[in-house]
């Protein structure tokens, strides 16, 4: 008797966890999974790009740079719904490594920060975003053997960068932008003609 007690009680509480499982199971799937979010998550860059000589404010040789950038930028800071997207203010920070393929030096390299602002559409499959900011470096300076060249090694920059991402799977993207990048002592020293060089960049980053 109590052999068929608990063979019925087995039998009774299977079927109503199986019963139960089948419910959990089919109302899960019917629950649509959350859209993946950039701006919520921390963001690795590797940008790269070319950058050659504008204007008439600095030095009269011609420039061209070939910045190689590591950039990391964090979630987002703040943010105001705007249209049928998001915009939101983000920090970002900036390795730089820029060997100098025409001029009198052979590289420039240091740090660059800033904020950036992006605006992402509904889908979060696209977006718009503008930086601006500066940092330091350091370059072999060779203004004391070169009119033209620059006055010495320690260099600031500061920089605009504009342009556009797109995301090609859930955590990857990839951007077009345009940079523009000034560099000089700032009149540390003597001499002090600066460059000032834009040109494109093209940036592949993972959201994680």
């Amino acid at each position: 008797m109590l052999k068929r007690l608990l063979l019925t009680s087995f039998i009774v509480g299977t079927a109503a966890c199986s019963t139960f499982a089948g419910t959990v199971d089919k109302t899960v799937q019917t629950v649509a999974p959350e859209a993946y979010d950039p701006l919520k998550h921390w963001e690795i860059d590797f940008e790269t790009g070319g950058l050659w000589s504008v204007g008439n404010n600095a030095s009269p040789l011609d420039y061209v740079l070939l910045p190689q950038m590591l950039t990391f930028k964090s979630p987002e800071a703040f943010g105001w719904d705007v249209g049928s997207g998001r915009l939101g203010f983000r920090h970002r920070i900036s390795l730089l490594l820029e060997p100098i393929v025409e001029g009198p030096e052979d590289y420039y390299f240091g740090v660059a920060g800033s904020g950036i602002l992006e605006w992402w559409n509904a889908p979060r499959d696209f977006s718009l975003f503008f930086a601006a900011g500066g940092g330091v470096g350091w370059m072999d300076s060779k203004g004391y053997e070169i009119e033209g060249a620059q006055g010495q090694d320690l260099n600031f920059n500061w920089f605009l960068y504009s342009g556009a991402r797109f995301m090609v799977c859930k955590r990857g993207s990839i951007a077009l932008g345009l940079y523009y990048q000034h560099i000089s002592n700032m009149g540390t020293d003597d001499v002090n003609p600066g460059i000032d060089a834009l040109g494109p960049m093209l940036s592949f980053g993972w959201h994680f």
